[in-house]
């Protein structure tokens, strides 16, 4: 008989196979599920428990069981700092590994009636760049190109085509990033820094989540997310992106590894979207958008925020 993994990974991550691993979690630490919302499902699945304020994030197999640990140590880390960040429950144990999912549980954040600035987003970045990592906290080197070769192998209902191009692009991209020269130390990394991972909760306090990507490595990784979707996909204003220069104190397009990185980042966001293209029709347009537009580097990048 199969094991709980092999057939999570063969039937794919949908929403009814991390409801019930989230349930089964909720059984295994002694809270209540009933009425639990379903609030994303992306790379993780995220669930709010209606008996109390917790959010339930479920992983899409055992493969990512050594970076959810991981996270649950950066969130530990971080509140012992004082850093204001997401923060796991603390008297459970976790992760849980469910049928093959690794599990979490977090202190649901009350949001307020805003969204963070890019402003703030900038000067977030500034403070955990600042940051001094403790011994007892062993981070990786930031993985350039994470998951992404998973997702092109395992996303469902994908033409082979894209596969094999994306295949193609990636040893080009892997040859780019191997001649890059950075400028800067290495230091506490996001590793997904977009100004939604953070929040901004009822009391006006700006709130980091998603440490999935944290890891230890040049601050030009964290600085690529907003610059290329400001310079390249045109997603911020001329001020919203003067707000994140100025509070952090760099423009990373001035640097001349920008264009290598802009790459990588786009490749990213391709690839993460196609593992979801059976989750509906805009998603899957708006892949087709991106996979046409990478295969000319110099079209507009006309896409859609997902």
């Amino acid at each position: 008989m199969p094991s709980h993994a092999a057939r999570a990974s063969k039937e794919g991550f949908t929403a009814a196979r991390a409801a019930q691993a989230m349930s089964a979690a909720c059984r295994a630490a002694g809270l209540d599920d009933r009425d639990a919302e379903l609030i994303r499902l992306g790379e993780n699945a995220l669930f709010r428990l209606a008996s109390v304020p917790v959010v339930v994030r479920v992983a899409r197999s055992v493969d990512f069981l050594e970076s959810v640990r991981k996270e649950v140590a950066v969130s530990q880390w971080l509140q012992q700092e004082g850093f204001p960040a997401g923060q796991v429950v603390g008297d459970l144990e976790q992760p849980l590994l469910v049928d093959g999912h690794p599990v979490t549980f977090w202190h649901l954040i009350n949001e307020g009636a805003r969204k963070a600035t890019y402003g703030e987003l900038g000067a977030m970045l500034r403070d955990l760049h600042s940051l001094s990592v403790p011994s007892w906290l062993e981070l990786p080197s930031y993985d350039v190109f994470g998951r992404t070769d998973l997702r092109i192998e395992g996303s469902r209902g994908v033409p082979e085509a894209d596969r094999e191009f994306l295949r193609q692009r990636d040893k080009e991209l892997r040859q780019q990033w191997a001649e890059l020269r950075f400028e800067s130390a290495r230091g506490p990394l996001h590793g997904d820094a977009h100004v939604q991972n953070l929040m901004v909760d009822h009391r006006g306090q700006v709130v980091l989540i998603d440490f999935e990507g944290f890891s230890f490595d040049h601050p030009e990784w964290d600085l690529m997310v907003t610059a290329v979707e400001h310079h390249s996909l045109g997603w911020q204003t001329r001020e919203q992106y003067a707000d994140f220069v100025a509070a952090y104190g760099r423009d990373l397009r001035e640097w001349p590894g920008y264009e290598t990185l802009r790459g990588i980042q786009e490749f990213h966001m391709t690839t993460w979207l196609m593992q979801n293209v059976n989750e509906g029709e805009q998603v899957a347009q708006e892949y087709a958008r991106r996979i046409a537009s990478l295969r000319d580097e110099d079209a507009p990048r006309d896409w859609h925020p997902r």
